[in-house]
């Protein structure tokens, strides 16, 4: 079967093609902004204009905005398809990539998470979750991860405060989708923020505004 991955949940914009376990094509971009511009071009260089029998989509947690793009497009594509779409996480897919890359007992995922704060998530060789995932100050990142080895385009923050940590940056790639286990593969396509949205609901009674309106 082939599958159509798509992740824009951070700075990375990237589309893959796989089969059989097998990467056919991939396109990945490091863009400050403008993922939503960006993503159906690139899905649309991919051979056969990206068209799979199923679509599976980073559902975060990262931006705000990079994961409602990715998930939007999905299930767009799905529609129009008449395929299914599964989700997976950033955190899962970057520790998947890295152990692959380099084995070891033990690894922590840590992304920006935007306000200061980084999301962080720890992960055995197996991918089993050994602590929920959790938006930390880097102070209390830097506790949670102890002596484990971190990845992540997070770092930088913890780093600051710790500059003989263990760690590297990283992204998502969506090629990496095929080191995930089947479970972790076909999550639920919808959205893994780590926090609670920045977007608060206007007080009943707020005069001009109407009641469903929201404010940052």
């Amino acid at each position: 079967m082939r599958t159509l991955v798509i992740d824009t949940a951070t700075a990375a914009c990237s589309v893959a093609l796989i089969e059989n376990g097998l990467v056919v094509a991939r396109i990945h971009e490091v863009l400050d902004r403008g993922h939503a511009e960006r993503l159906v071009p690139m899905i649309a260089e991919l051979p056969g204009g990206g068209r799979a029998q199923r679509i599976a989509v980073d559902c975060g947690p990262g931006s705000f905005t990079g994961v409602r793009v990715g998930i939007a497009a999905a299930r767009g594509l799905a529609l129009g398809w008449g395929v299914p779409v599964h989700g997976f996480s950033s955190t899962a897919l970057i520790a998947a990539a890295a152990l692959a890359a380099h084995p070891r007992p033990a690894l922590a995922v840590v992304l920006e998470a935007g306000h200061g704060e980084v999301f962080m998530q720890s992960f055995a060789p197996t991918l089993e979750t050994l602590a929920p995932l959790a938006s930390l100050k880097p102070e209390a990142a830097i506790a949670a991860i102890g002596g484990l080895p971190a990845v992540g385009n997070g770092v930088h923050r913890v780093l600051a405060l710790n500059p003989s940590l263990d760690a590297a940056p990283a992204l998502p790639d969506a090629a990496d989708w095929r080191l995930l286990p089947a479970d972790l593969a076909a999550l639920p396509p919808r959205p893994i923020y780590g926090r609670a949205p920045d977007a608060k609901p206007v007080p009943r009674g707020v005069e001009g505004l109407p009641q469903s309106a929201t404010v940052a």
